[in-house]
C-alpha cells in the first residue's frame, strides 16, 4: 500500500532527528505508528544515511520471537552495530517496544551510547509511565500520534482518489467512521466492511492493550462498561453513576472497579477522560468527568452506527482536534450552566461550545449564557455546524462553523 503523507510528523520527526533525546511516538493500535516510523526508515536512508546505519524492528510481526526479552534485542542491536560505519550516526527504530520483556533497559543503555539516535512507539500509557523516566533521567520526549484530523482526512481521500461530492459529505462520513488510516486501504467502503474492520480494531486494542495488560477477569462487565461510556461521551458523570446504571442492566460491581476499568481504557489510549473545573474557583470538582473516545468510528461501532447524537459526535471531534493541536482542555462548570471545553496553553485560554446547529433559539441562548456568564475577556467561541449565522455576536462570542475551524480558515 503507497504511503500517504502526514506532513505534522513528518516535520516533527525531521526537527528531532539527531538530538539526544529518545524519541517516543505513542498512540492507540493503528493510528498510524508504525507507518510513520517505516517512513522515517526511508527517510533516513534517502537522505543519505547507509543501510547499515539504520536498525529497525517491529515487535509484533510474524518471526519475531513469541516472548522477546532485553538480551534478545542487545543482541539483535550489537550484531547490527558491529556491521556499521562507527564515524557515522547509527539510528535505532523500535516499533511496538512495549512487547520486549525489559526494554526499558535496552532504551537506557541506547541512551548512553555516543552517537545513536533512539525512536521507539508503543500502543499505551505504560510505555510512558514505565520506569523509562527514571532510567534515563527524563531524557524522552513524547510525540503523540493520533488517527487523521479532519483535514488529514480530506488529504488522505485525495491521495487514495476517494471523492465526496463536497465538504460536508465528507465531514458526515467522517463523522460517522473515524480517521482510522486504514480504511482507506479497503477495496470496498460500504458500512458492513468498515465496521468490519473497525471492529478488529477495537478487538485488538481491548484484548491486548487492556484485557491482557491489566489482567482483566470479568470481560463481559468491561464490553458493557465501553458501550456505555462510548454511548454517552460528552456527557458528566461519575465512578459511581457508571456503577450504578451498570447495576440497573444486571451487572452490580464496585465502583473501585469501574475506575480500574477506565484507568485500563485511558492507558490504552482509546479513550481521554476530560476534569471538570469550577469557572469560579478553578479547582477540580471531582468526580464529574466527560469521556471521550479517541476515534468517532469506534465510538459510532459500539451504539451500532445510530446517527442520532450528531452533535455529541461533533463534541467528540472538537474535543480530539484540541489535543492534536497541543492544548490543555477541561470541562467548565458554572452556577447556572456549562462550557463544553475551556482550554488552555501556554498562559493563554479561551472557552468553546459545541452545537450541531443554531436553528433552536432556546438552545442557542442557554449555550451562549453560560459563556456570558465568565466574567473575564478570554476569546469565546460557539462552534456549529450551520453556516447561516457564523459571525460575533454584540457581546463578542464568535461563531465559527466547525468545519472552516477544523481546517483552519
Amino acid at each position: 500500500m503507497e504511503y500517504a503523507p502526514r506532513p505534522t510528523y513528518e516535520n516533527e520527526l525531521r526537527s528531532l532527528r539527531d538530538t539526544e533525546d529518545i524519541k517516543v511516538l505513542v498512540g492507540v493500535r493503528r493510528c498510524g505508528k508504525s507507518t510513520l516510523l517505516r517512513w522515517l526508515q526511508g527517510d533516513l536512508l534517502d537522505s543519505g544515511v547507509g543501510a547499515g546505519n539504520v536498525f529497525y524492528r517491529r515487535m509484533d510481526l510474524f518471526g519475531m520471537p513469541t516472548n522477546p526479552n532485553a538480551e534478545w534485542l542487545v543482541g539483535e542491536i550489537s550484531a547490527a552495530i558491529e556491521k556499521s560505519d562507527p564515524l557515522k550516526p547509527f539510528y535505532v527504530l523500535l516499533d511496538e517496544i512495549q512487547d520486549v520483556d525489559g526494554w526499558e533497559r535496552v532504551v537506557r543503555q541506547l541512551h548512553t551510547r555516543p552517537n545513536t539516535d533512539v525512536y521507539i512507539t508503543g500502543s499505551n500509557a505504560y510505555v510512558l509511565s514505565s520506569d523509562l523516566a527514571t532510567l534515563i533521567g527524563g531524557r524522552y520526549v513524547e510525540m503523540r500520534v493520533q488517527p487523521l484530523s479532519f483535514s488529514e482526512y480530506l488529504s488522505f481521500s485525495s491521495y487514495y482518489d476517494v471523492r465526496f461530492p463536497n465538504e460536508d459529505s465528507a465531514f458526515a462520513e467522517y463523522l460517522r467512521y473515524g480517521g482510522m488510516p486504514a480504511l482507506f486501504h479497503l477495496k470496498e467502503r460500504d458500512q458492513d466492511r468498515i465496521a468490519q474492520l473497525l471492529r478488529t480494531v477495537y478487538e485488538t486494542i481491548i484484548l491486548n492493550d487492556v484485557v491482557e495488560r491489566t489482567k482483566i477477569g470479568d470481560v463481559d462487565l468491561l464490553s458493557k462498561l465501553v458501550r456505555y461510556v462510548f454511548t454517552t461521551s460528552g456527557s458528566l458523570f461519575s465512578a459511581n453513576k457508571i456503577a450504578n446504571t451498570l447495576t440497573s442492566y444486571g451487572r452490580k460491581t464496585r465502583i473501585e472497579t469501574v475506575e480500574a476499568y477506565l484507568r485500563a481504557l485511558v492507558d490504552a489510549l482509546i479513550l481521554h477522560a476530560c476534569e471538570q473545573v469550577g469557572l469560579s474557583g478553578k479547582d477540580i470538582l471531582r468526580p464529574q468527568r466527560k469521556f471521550y473516545p479517541v476515534d468517532t468510528g469506534l465510538r459510532n461501532l459500539a451504539s451500532g452506527f445510530v446517527s442520532g447524537d450528531i452533535g455529541f459526535q461533533i463534541e467528540n471531534v472538537v474535543y480530539n482536534e484540541l489535543l492534536r493541536r497541543g492544548w490543555s482542555v477541561t470541562v467548565g462548570s458554572l452556577r447556572a450552566g456549562e462550557v463544553d471545553f475551556v482550554v488552555e496553553r501556554a498562559q493563554k485560554r479561551m472557552y468553546i461550545q459545541v452545537m450541531e446547529s443554531l436553528v433552536d433559539q432556546g438552545v442557542f441562548e442557554r449555550e451562549i449564557s453560560s459563556l456570558l456568564l465568565i466574567g473575564d475577556s478570554w476569546p469565546k467561541f460557539i462552534l456549529t455546524a450551520d453556516r447561516l449565522r457564523c459571525g460575533v455576536t454584540e457581546e463578542g462570542v464568535a461563531i465559527v462553523n466547525v468545519i472552516d475551524w477544523l481546517l483552519g480558515r
